[in-house]
């Protein structure tokens, strides 16, 4: 196995060291507030809720109150755990009621299909809880105090930076309602790249948690204004939906490849897509392939497919179906036995374009107790569903858009169901005293982006941050193999005549990773080049 040339892969980045405390996210305000937390006294969980929060207000197009939020974590204890925050449908969304609700003017309600916008997308929100949730059980200080920086972000203002206002410029078109523009578009328009913004709306709603807890979101005024401008638009949700919700702490899932403990969560979350990958991907030894060869890519790619074909088949709320031990090694070496050096076609489960372009955050952040937390939050597509729950500031996710109205398909719509979730945050055990957090946030980038940073690290020795910056490949919705320019110049013209519909996407397509690790008490941290990735440290 050849060794990488890693000069072919830099950034203008290295990765970074600090002693008490690091936080790795896609926007530097918010690592400076987990930093903030942590000098104050807080934990890692203290600072992911406010980094997290933070997040909320400096990049609105990706993440907000009106979403869900994950967390896997390694405590200064030992103990490894998840956190799932995420709400299921409302109570009197059925198919058929849904089916008439969308059904274009002369389409029979049952050719309907699940819309990606708008209020029948709209899941029961997660976050606030989540938050609330994380603080209580494993940070030290009050949810008030880890949403300070985000209150004052909102309030005081801050300056846009260049990939977050790329990605708002679509808010335009998105948002009708005047108070959904006036809440996201300050001066009637999108901000320009450093331009200066305040959210006030969103502020206040912040305030109000701050004083009352996660319950103003989902019992007082907060889920009044959602319930109602949700049944405005001829949704059902209701206050006794939003009420009813409370976070899970959970068992992750894991695995081993070639000797690291790789943890994920479980099923509603597509987690087990990633564990199956890396099995199948071990069985074969794709690992063993040099860096820069056509059959790395390859022999990845083809464990991809079959973990997705599964994944898609299989994974859905686990309270509804029964999901096989996708995770498993004996699962896998049945799945790799009809692996060649040939493409093969998957015939279900092909990533969709729902998930193709969605808008997620992610923070890593590890302290010097031993603590280390991987924390993803998310409305699903940016800016979610559309709807903005009256003067709130606060825009609904659209994760509805996962369930299918198809009554055979494994993530139909039922009321109170959970959808098949993207989001999934991780950890990596590489030695007893050897721990990182990490993800790679991105619709259905997020398992394909996991598989390649753990190989990059395992089976090629790359540091951190050369692992994150290393270029990217992603099986996409159409069965085509995506590359990024640096990969498509070395491999692309190669596994086009192999077989592969070879693409060529920007960067921004790739997802966006962060990682922090403690090894033996040396704190590291490294961020995603493709988006306004930061390191904070200490």
């Amino acid at each position: 196995m050849s060794e990488p040339n890693l000069d072919e892969f830099a950034s203008r980045r290295s990765t970074v060291y600090g002693r008490s405390g690091v936080v790795a996210t896609s926007q530097p305000l918010a690592a400076q507030a987990g930093i903030e937390t942590l000098r104050d006294g807080g934990n890692a969980f203290d600072a992911a809720v406010a980094t997290a929060a933070a997040l909320n207000v400096v990049e609105p197009t990706s993440t907000g109150l009106g979403g869900d939020v994950f967390a896997l974590y390694r405590t200064a204890d030992g103990d490894v755990g998840a956190m799932r925050s995420c709400g299921g449908a409302p109570s009197g969304a059925t198919r058929e009621r849904v089916r008439e609700a969308v059904a274009d003017e002369g389409e029979e309600p049952a050719e309907a299909e699940m819309p990606m916008r708008g209020p029948h997308t709209v899941t029961v929100p997660g976050t606030a809880r989540g938050w609330e949730a994380t603080t209580r059980e494993l940070g030290r200080r009050t949810l008030g105090e880890n949403l300070q920086a985000a209150i004052r972000y909102a309030t005081e203002g801050y300056p846009v930076t260049e990939v977050v206002a790329a990605q708002w410029e679509h808010g335009d078109d998105l948002f009708t309602d005047e108070h959904a523009r006036e809440a996201f578009l300050p001066g009637g328009r999108p901000p320009t790249v450093g331009e200066t913004v305040t959210l006030p709306r969103l502020g206040e709603s912040m305030k109000t948690i701050a004083e009352e807890g996660a319950d103003a979101v989902y019992e007082g005024e907060i889920a009044e204004a959602i319930a109602d401008e949700v049944q405005s638009k001829g949704g059902f949700m209701t206050v006794e939906d939003l009420a009813a919700f409370e976070p899970e702490f959970l068992d992750p899932v894991s695995t081993t490849y070639r000797g690291t403990e790789v943890y994920e969560l479980p099923p509603n979350n597509q987690g087990l897509i990633a564990l199956e990958a890396l099995n199948i991907a071990e069985e074969i030894a794709a690992g063993d392939a040099d860096y820069d060869s056509v059959d790395r890519v390859h022999y990845f790619g083809e464990a991809m497919k079959r973990a997705f074909h599964d994944g898609h088949r299989y994974i859905t709320d686990p309270e509804y179906e029964e999901i096989p031990p996708l995770a498993s090694k004996e699962y896998a070496r049945r799945r790799a036995a009809d692996i060649t050096d040939e493409p093969s076609d998957v015939s279900f489960g092909v990533p969709d374009a729902h998930a193709e372009d969605a808008d997620t955050v992610l923070l890593c952040v590890a302290d010097d107790e031993g603590n280390v937390v991987s924390y993803i939050n998310s409305r699903f597509a940016g800016f979610g569903s559309g709807v903005v729950a009256g003067d709130t500031g606060i825009a609904l996710q659209n994760r509805g858009a996962s369930f299918s109205l198809d009554d055979d398909h494994p993530n139909r719509l039922e009321p109170g169901k959970r959808p098949f979730h993207t989001l999934v945050p991780a950890l990596a055990k590489f030695d007893e005293d050897d721990w990182a957090a990490f993800g790679v946030m991105g619709g259905y980038m997020q398992p394909q982006g996991h598989v390649q940073v753990i190989s990059n690290i395992v089976d090629y020795d790359m540091p951190i941050q050369a692992a994150l910056d290393a270029p990217r490949w992603r099986y996409r919705e159409d069965g085509d193999l995506a590359l990024e320019p640096a990969l498509a110049g070395s491999v692309g013209a190669t596994l086009n005549r192999r077989g592969h519909d070879v693409s060529l996407l920007h960067t921004g397509m790739f997802g966006g990773a962060q990682l922090v690790r403690n090894d033996g008490g040396t704190l590291s941290g490294a961020t995603e080049p493709r988006k306004d990735g930061h390191v904070g440290t200490y």
